[in-house]
């Protein structure tokens, strides 16, 4: 019983710490990364699809992706949807290829950037505490039905607490390097 909730629990902060690196990966850099257009989806044949199933996404250089559509008449429709994504990028088409130089970061930008990480990372440290509750109160109501003593209830809820610390702080971790990318010029 305690077992279980204790794999559940470890299971769902699992899954916010990977969100948490999902969420970080959208947030730009100055640095060029293909995960960057990872959101971008483009109409392909009446529906959307993700930009990484119809093309191939590459890095060019530090400031440079390269984009190649499998089909010649998907380039306008990749560069419309790269245009009118939320990302600030002017992609440039030269032939089948599209190039997407990623522009300098501003000090503000960086800044700003900097604020929404910190946000996804009080989101997934919510989160993370959330799972806690749950759990414990899974343990409280084992107990209360006389399903487990008063010690394996503390010895439960002492097991949780050590797993939510060690996500807690993994995703400072992650914080602290997601920062440090940002700040780099």
């Amino acid at each position: 019983m305690i077992n279980d909730i204790q794999k559940d629990a470890e299971s769902r902060m699992k899954k916010s710490l990977d969100a948490l690196h999902a969420n970080f990966n959208k947030i730009r850099t100055g640095r060029a990364h293909s995960s960057i257009l990872d959101s971008v989806t483009v109409e392909y044949y009446g529906s959307q699809v993700p930009l990484n199933q119809v093309a191939s996404v590459n890095v060019e250089d530090a400031r440079t992706l390269s984009v190649v559509p499998w089909e010649q008449n998907l380039v306008p429709k990749i560069e419309k949807a790269i245009m009118t994504s939320d990302l600030g990028l002017n992609p440039s088409s030269a032939g089948n290829v599209i190039r997407v130089p990623m522009p300098m970061l501003t000090e503000e930008t960086r800044k700003g950037y900097i604020k929404q990480a910190r946000s996804e990372a009080e989101n997934a440290r919510v989160a993370v505490r959330n799972v806690r509750r749950d759990a414990n109160n899974d343990i409280k109501a084992l107990l209360k039905e006389k399903e487990i003593s008063e010690d394996e209830q503390h010895r439960a809820e002492d097991a949780i607490q050590k797993l939510t610390d060690k996500y807690i702080a993994e995703i400072d971790k992650q914080l602290e390097v997601k920062e440090h990318d940002l700040m780099q010029v």
